[in-house]
């Protein structure tokens, strides 16, 4: 039997990185903090809460995906491991902050 590859967690949580009190999602699960884009590395895949490393995710671009809209790409500080989310800019009750978004945008345009 294959596990599956998506747990959906959605649970509120302190982010580690600026302290900001993240809310659940209103549709959807989120996975970083909407004030400064930041993750923690705990899932090999979405919501397993199977990995070990805990280091922190550094946002480091932002892109389209055709299907999904915008996306967060994300980088552990301490294992290099890479993963994507979904930007949720339209939540009704805590939206990413746009102007974190535009500055990533403008950072990672350099």
């Amino acid at each position: 039997m294959e596990q599956k590859r998506f747990t959906v967690i959605n649970d509120s949580f302190v982010c580690r990185v600026c302290q900001t009190e993240v809310l659940p999602l209103h549709k959807g699960c989120r996975n970083h903090c909407p004030h400064c884009l930041h993750s923690v590395h705990v899932d090999k895949f979405p919501g397993d809460r199977a990995a070990n490393c805990e280091g922190i995710m550094i946002p480091v671009r932002i892109f389209m995906h055709s299907k999904k809209g915008y996306m967060v790409e994300h980088q552990c500080e301490h294992c290099g491991y890479r993963s994507v989310n979904k930007l949720a800019l339209e939540d009704a009750t805590q939206p990413d902050e746009m102007h974190t978004v535009l500055e990533l945008v403008r950072k990672s345009a350099h």
